[in-house]
């Protein structure tokens, strides 16, 4: 079978400063990757070189074993960090434009739109200027302008910012049902928690170089355990005093023990057990969030 979207040992240079180093990765029919770094790391020009927008240096980027052509183009679809409509424009004239651009009929175009507004519940929007819209809406708008043409492969690059829970998690159940329905999308966020509900797979770029790429089920099997919570019946004293424990924090759930080795673990549990009864005791991997951290050396993500 093709794979939709492929880099194989991809660079690209800005005069003496390297944007991005030797990275290679693919995307599957019906799968969200996951693109993740710091600002600088080189994201934005790998998803840039994907599009088609800038090209490669070294290396080669495959779109169903093809190279990027007009055809490609049609296939795509980009949704920008830096949102991009036309403030004066009409929704309906502004969209149904650039899905022709895309190689849509007019008539195709529009009866989409409506389905999508429709599926939104932004219908009223229809004849509307994209000023009118409140940044919600506006990020409502884009999205579905990044769709409308059913693009194969789909670029998302902060999918999520600037909307309130109800939006996101309506826009997040969109993403997935596009995954399912057989689109490849390139994912790129700095939402850990989205990178955990959405992507299998993923990529994290530092400085231009790929410091972690795989699935991240094996990714967080790959870090120690250094984790417990514990939830008991009565407080618990001398964790502490326990070879190993770093630190114990009190909170809604209960303990979290932070630890050395996990060898630690058992000796909680008895220390616990011979005070009170336990009602939950779990040794925690790693979330995304602090493999991300230990992966870029700590430096900040924003």
């Amino acid at each position: 079978m093709m794979i939709p979207l492929r880099l194989e040992e991809v660079s690209k240079q800005y005069g003496d400063k390297t944007a991005v180093d030797q990275i290679a990765f693919d995307v599957r029919e019906g799968e969200i990757y996951g693109l993740l770094g710091a600002n600088g790391a080189g994201k934005t020009t790998t998803m840039r070189m994907v599009l088609g927008l800038i090209y490669p240096d070294e290396g080669r980027i495959s779109y169903s074993g093809k190279d990027y052509s007009e055809e490609v183009i049609s296939q795509m679809g980009y949704l920008p960090e830096e949102r991009g409509l036309y403030p004066k424009v009409k929704v309906c004239d502004q969209l149904t434009y650039l899905a022709q651009l895309k190689g849509m009929k007019r008539k195709d175009a529009d009866r989409e739109l409506k389905k999508w507004l429709e599926k939104f519940n932004v219908m009223e929007y229809y004849g509307k200027k994209v000023e009118e819209l409140s940044k919600g809406n506006q990020q409502k708008i884009q999205f579905i302008a990044a769709v409308l043409h059913q693009p194969k492969i789909l670029v998302l690059d902060e999918a999520f910012s600037g909307l309130d829970p109800v939006n996101v998690e309506l826009l997040k159940a969109t993403v997935k049902e596009l995954r399912d329905n057989g689109t490849s999308i390139v994912f790129s966020t700095h939402r850990m928690e989205h990178v955990e509900e959405l992507c299998q797979r993923i990529t994290i770029l530092h400085r231009s170089k790929t410091v972690l790429a795989g699935s991240i089920k094996e990714i967080k099997q790959s870090f120690p355990k250094e984790k417990i919570v514990l939830r008991t019946e009565q407080p618990i004293q001398g964790l502490e005093q326990i070879a190993g424990v770093r630190q114990v924090d009190s909170g809604e759930h209960g303990l979290t023990v932070h630890m050395d080795p996990i060898d630690a673990a058992q000796e909680v549990l008895q220390q616990a057990l011979s005070q009170s009864a336990v009602h939950r005791f779990e040794i925690m991997e790693p979330t995304l969030n602090e493999i991300f951290i230990k992966a870029v050396g700590g430096e900040a993500r924003e």
